[in-house]
C-alpha cells in the first residue's frame, strides 16, 4: 500500500514530490493510473502506462528534486476531475530545473485515492 495517498486531485504532485525526494520509483507511480498517459517529454511521442510514468521520472532519481505546484483549478465529477496548476522542479540547491503550467486528468483509484489518468506539465498538446 502506498504511504502517501492524494485524498484531492490537487494532492497528487505533492505525494509524486514525496515519492520522487525519497527516491522511491515506485511510490512515484503508484500515483499513476494504469492506462494513463504521460506527455513529458514534451517534444516525444506521449509514454503510456505505469511503465511510461517511471521512464519520465528516471532521470530525475538521482536528482531527487522538489516538486512544487500550486494548483489554481480544480474540477471534479464523479471519479474523474481536471485540474490545471502552475509547477516547478526545484534542485537540492535551490536551482530551477524546470518549469510550466500543467493541465491534467485525474481517476480515483479503486483505493479512494487519486492519481493521474493524463499528465501534460506543459499543457495539452497542440493538434
Amino acid at each position: 500500500m502506498s504511504k502517501h495517498i492524494a485524498h484531492h486531485p490537487r494532492d497528487i504532485a505533492d505525494c509524486v514530490s514525496a515519492y520522487l525526494q525519497e527516491g522511491d520509483l515506485d511510490g512515484i507511480t503508484s500515483m499513476f493510473h494504469p492506462d494513463c498517459k504521460v506527455f513529458f517529454p514534451p517534444d516525444q511521442p506521449p509514454s503510456l502506462g505505469i511503465e511510461g510514468a517511471r521512464t519520465a521520472f528516471a532521470g530525475f532519481m538521482d536528482i531527487r528534486p522538489e516538486i512544487k505546484s500550486e494548483v489554481f483549478s480544480e474540477v471534479i465529477i464523479g471519479d474523474i476531475a481536471l485540474i490545471r496548476a502552475n509547477w516547478s522542479v526545484v534542485a537540492p540547491d535551490g536551482n530551477i530545473m524546470a518549469e510550466g503550467q500543467s493541465t491534467e486528468v485525474a481517476k480515483r483509484f479503486e483505493s479512494g485515492g487519486w492519481g493521474y489518468l493524463i499528465d501534460c506539465p506543459y499543457g495539452p498538446p497542440n493538434l
